[in-house]
C-alpha cells in the first residue's frame, strides 16, 4: 500500500532493595512509550488509499492550524507506515463546527489487498455510532450476542459484523471527543470520552497499519497516539 552498567558488602536489606531497583529499571525498560502519530504539523509517518487514485493525498488528508482536516471525500483512508498488533490508541476529533457531521472510523490491523474499505477491525467513528466495534471483509471479531449484528455480501465492506456500543458518549458535532481505544490479542475495548462503553472479543491476530477514514463529512483530528502492548 503506497499513495501508501570492588561492590560493597551488603547488608540483606541492602540486597533487597538493589534487586528491587534492577527489577524496576528493567521492567521499565521493557514497557513501551506512547508515541504520537501525528506530529501536528506535516503528514509525515502516513501513507494513503483512495477510491479515486487521481485524487492527491493532500486534497483529502492536511495539516492546519495545528489540526489533521479530512475533507470526506472521497472514501479511503490515511495509514500509518508503521505495523501494529496489540496497540493502545488515543484519539481526539471533532466534526468540523458548523457542517453536518459523518462518517469515519479508526481502522486497526489492516490486511489484505489494499481497498477502500481493507480488512479490518474499525472502532467507528460515524456520528451517533462512536464506540461500535467492527470486523470488516469478514474479519473476525465477536461480542454479546444482544449487541451483535451482521450484514453479508455488502457492496464495499464485504462481510460486516457489529458489536454495538453499551451507551452512547459523544458530545454534540462541532465539540471535542476522546476515544481511547485497547486492542489486545483477541479483546477489543472503546471508551468514549472517559466512559467505558463496548468490548469485543474473539478478534482475529494480524500486524498492520492503523488508520483514519475518509468516508463523508469534513472531520478534524488533533491527538493520535500509539502505545504498542506485549
Amino acid at each position: 500500500m503506497t499513495r501508501m552498567n570492588p561492590i560493597p558488602q551488603l547488608t540483606s536489606a541492602g540486597l533487597l532493595a538493589g534487586i528491587l531497583l534492577v527489577t524496576g529499571c528493567s521492567s521499565s525498560k521493557s514497557a513501551s512509550e506512547p508515541k504520537a502519530l501525528f506530529n501536528g504539523v506535516d503528514l509525515t509517518g502516513w501513507t494513503y488509499f483512495l477510491a479515486k487514485p487521481e485524487v492527491k493525498m493532500t486534497d483529502v488528508w492536511s495539516v492546519q492550524d495545528g489540526l489533521l482536516v479530512c475533507q470526506g471525500e472521497p472514501l479511503g483512508y490515511i495509514a500509518t507506515q508503521e505495523s501494529f498488533t496489540n496497540v493502545r490508541l488515543t484519539v481526539e476529533w471533532r466534526w468540523a463546527p458548523g457542517t453536518k457531521p459523518g462518517n469515519s472510523g479508526v481502522l486497526l490491523r489492516i490486511n489484505g489487498e489494499p481497498r477502500p474499505l481493507p480488512r479490518c477491525l474499525e472502532a467507528q467513528l460515524q456520528s451517533g455510532n462512536a464506540g461500535d466495534l467492527l470486523g470488516l471483509q469478514a474479519m473476525g471479531i465477536n461480542g454479546d450476542p444482544a449487541r451483535l449484528n451482521k450484514i453479508l455480501g455488502h457492496a464495499v465492506a464485504g462481510d460486516i459484523t457489529i458489536v454495538k456500543k453499551m451507551t452512547g458518549a459523544e458530545n454534540p458535532p462541532g465539540e471535542w471527543n476522546l476515544y481511547e481505544i485497547e486492542l489486545k490479542d483477541g479483546s477489543l475495548k472503546a471508551w468514549v470520552n472517559g466512559m467505558f462503553v463496548n468490548e469485543a472479543f474473539d478478534c482475529e491476530m494480524a500486524s498492520g497499519p492503523i488508520a483514519l477514514q475518509s468516508e463523508g463529512g469534513q472531520i478534524h483530528f488533533r491527538k493520535v497516539e500509539a502505545t504498542r502492548l506485549p
